[in-house]
């Protein structure tokens, strides 16, 4: 949250999931970022861009699912209008690639592995498709990454993502 408030985040987007509740309930009982709900992911896209182009300063948060099914949305919007947006994705199925250590490629076999998150397999090849770049904020450790994405997103004038993988115990 103090990575947000530096930052001059305004909003935060978001459907949460698990992984985000904390930081989503964090942010409620905060002056920090105002958090806006919204009821698809394809939704946060669409409503960042249009805060943004209000003047206002979003961060969309996310999990990998629903970054599959935001696709249109990030592209013909955020990706269109050139929208410096950092989104934090919650990324559901990590620990179960590292496990099944997956093929490059993904295919029906793969995908229809038991023991195979099938949206952790897609997530990264889909960001690489649709031109988004991408790191991992595993943790504390790696919040100077959250101020990277932030600068890179301006830079590039485009959405960027950072992809946090669930805590596995």
């Amino acid at each position: 949250m103090d990575v947000l408030r530096r930052e001059r985040v305004t909003h935060v987007v978001t459907l949460p999931d698990n992984a985000s509740a904390a930081l989503v309930s964090g942010l409620e009982s905060s002056a920090g970022p105002r958090v806006v709900w919204v009821t698809r992911e394809g939704e946060a896209f669409a409503l960042a861009s249009g805060l943004w182009a209000g003047g206002a300063a979003p961060v969309v948060l996310i999990q990998n699912t629903g970054l599959l099914e935001s696709g249109d949305a990030l592209r013909g919007t955020a990706m269109r209008m050139r929208v410096p947006l950092v989104c934090l994705v919650t990324y559901r199925g990590y620990a179960s690639l590292r496990v099944a250590s997956p093929p490059a490629a993904a295919d029906g076999a793969l995908l229809g592995r038991p023991d195979v998150d099938s949206v952790a397999v897609l997530t990264e090849p889909t960001l690489r498709a649709w031109g988004v770049p991408y790191t991992f904020l595993h943790g504390d450790d790696d919040l100077p990454r959250l101020a990277e994405a932030f600068a890179s997103a301006g830079r590039l004038e485009q959405p960027v993502a950072l992809l946090v993988p669930e805590a596995t115990t």
